[in-house]
């Protein structure tokens, strides 16, 4: 359980994440985890799936700012939703006999790669050439929205994760979505997700709920400023700022994984 001493580094974790999520339309679990392990001493299963319950608040709250700026689109939330949930359950199932370290490890391997294939995409061309590459989300085929909600849902709920960052970094590097309807509809995802992970993890006993309710309320504004800054932000720069994130959260969690 978390020490008393110890929720002053959860309070300053919840305001951190919160406002990542919020900027690049992730959950934020994937920060969160190896932070509350490092920083607050939390029991890794604790520290696994307790953000989950945050998560949920503050994709909720940078939904809200999306929404405002009309970025969402309904066809893809709810194509990857219908298979996202059921997926995300049965990863969440399958984690209690599966090699979770590796998995870890796995996912972050990809986010690091993912991270510099999207740099060097974003860097070697002018803006004017990646906004005519942009394809409308409407256009885009059923078959691998539903494909890819599959896979990331799985993942999702083995690794106790939103699967903000997945949806997202798919998005845009394989469906050439514009960044910012990416980031909107990859945060409401996240919020979606986050709900059937939290409760199959916490039926499982994976939830520490005194922790949730810290990150909680200190997730819920961040993340609503971080959504602000986002809309406001100049695309080519938030698409750097995107690649360079991935880049630095995968390495950091390839760290934390092999010498934590």
């Amino acid at each position: 359980m978390l020490q008393q001493s110890h929720y002053l580094p959860v309070l300053i974790i919840g305001l951190i994440v919160g406002y990542l999520s919020g900027l690049l339309g992730k959950g934020g679990s994937a920060i969160s985890t190896p932070a509350l392990q490092i920083f607050a001493g939390v029991n890794p299963f604790f520290a696994l799936a307790s953000p989950l319950p945050a998560s949920i608040t503050s994709t909720l709250s940078a939904t809200a700012v999306y929404r405002k700026e009309k970025l969402f689109s309904a066809r893809v939330i709810l194509l990857c939703a219908v298979i996202a949930v059921p997926s995300t359950i049965a990863g969440s199932w399958m984690s209690s006999w599966l090699p979770g370290k590796t998995l870890m490890l796995l996912t972050a391997l990809f986010i690091v790669t993912l991270g510099f294939m999207l740099l060097y995409s974003f860097t070697r061309k002018e803006q004017t050439v990646r906004a005519a590459e942009e394809i409308n989300a409407e256009n885009i085929p059923a078959s691998k929205l539903m494909g890819a909600a599959l896979g990331i849902g799985l993942l999702a709920g083995l690794l106790a994760n939103a699967g903000g960052v997945l949806f997202s970094s798919f998005f845009i590097k394989q469906l050439k979505m514009p960044i910012k309807q990416a980031l909107a509809c990859a945060v409401v995802l996240s919020a979606i997700l986050s709900i059937p992970g939290a409760i199959t993890h916490w039926y499982l006993g994976h939830i520490d709920w005194k922790i949730a309710l810290v990150l909680s309320l200190t997730a819920f504004p961040a993340s609503y400023l971080g959504a602000k800054t986002a809309v406001k932000m100049k695309t080519p720069l938030l698409e750097k700022l995107f690649a360079f994130t991935l880049i630095l959260f995968g390495l950091y969690d390839i760290f934390f994984t092999l010498f934590a």
